[in-house]
């Protein structure tokens, strides 16, 4: 009975930016745990490689290629996986990009496309599902709202700016759609071995400060947030919302 509450059988998941990093893990994640998943990036050769990675594995997967940033794309795409896959029980907004810069040097048009992809995506895809999840009166949002939500960092302040949007995103989707049967809740990485962040990695000196920063001692591995994802979207996190769940190695337990 346990382990049942765990189980997506049955459930069709959306993850955005699940090409590679995160996203891929999540999507393949949910996937193993028994639902049905579409994966998205607006890179169609990568998508494709990475739906024929998880396809080779056995699981019930499939891409879509779309701009979550893009209002109309994003209403577009929803309605097309609901009408030809089915109803999304599970959306993941994972999308997300990076620009190291201190302020007095950040770009105009950086701070744009930064807020474009990383809060703008995220109030697009949920309003397009959760304009549907209301009317079938169940539904689960996972946002994708890392340690920089909680904690500031020189040369990242925009990104850390639109993480703190996420967080209060995810709360305030609770506060409006808890009453139709919506969870809506987020993951806060902390300090994961990606392709985004391969530069801090190899960076000797940040990678020592890091993991004597971490009560864990080291990096994540991305394999590390598919409990989380699986625990969100399942029957398991049935009177959690609005709640940010770090799985961070203990970095944000510690000042």
């Amino acid at each position: 009975m346990s382990l049942s509450l765990f189980d997506l059988t049955g459930r069709i998941a959306l993850v955005t930016g699940s090409s590679r990093g995160i996203g891929l893990a999540i999507a393949g994640g949910l996937a193993r745990a028994g639902a049905r998943v579409v994966l998205n990036g607006r890179d169609e050769a990568a998508l494709a490689r990475a739906v024929e990675t998880l396809k080779a594995a056995g699981l019930h997967v499939e891409g879509r290629a779309f701009d979550v940033g893009d209002s109309k794309a994003s209403d577009a795409a929803v309605e097309a996986i609901e009408r030809e896959v089915g109803p999304i029980d599970i959306l993941v907004n994972n999308a997300g990009k990076q620009h190291r810069s201190l302020v007095v040097d950040f770009p105009d048009e950086a701070w744009h496309d930064l807020m474009r992809t990383n809060v703008d995506s995220v109030f697009f895809m949920s309003r397009a599902a959760g304009r549907r999840m209301m009317t079938r009166k169940r539904g689960k949002i996972i946002n994708i709202g890392p340690v920089q939500s909680e904690l500031g960092r020189a040369t990242i302040t925009p990104y850390t700016a639109t993480k703190g949007a996420v967080k209060m995103l995810t709360k305030g989707l609770c506060a409006e759609w808890a009453q139709h049967g919506i969870q809506v809740n987020a993951i806060g990485p902390g300090y994961f071995d990606t392709e985004l962040t391969k530069t801090l990695v190899e960076n000797a000196e940040f990678s020592a400060w890091l993991c004597k920063r971490t009560p864990a001692g080291r990096w994540g591995k991305v394999d590390e947030l598919i409990g989380a994802a699986i625990f969100l979207a399942s029957d398991a996190s049935g009177f959690v919302n609005g709640h940010l769940l770090m799985v961070d190695g203990g970095l944000t337990s510690i000042v």
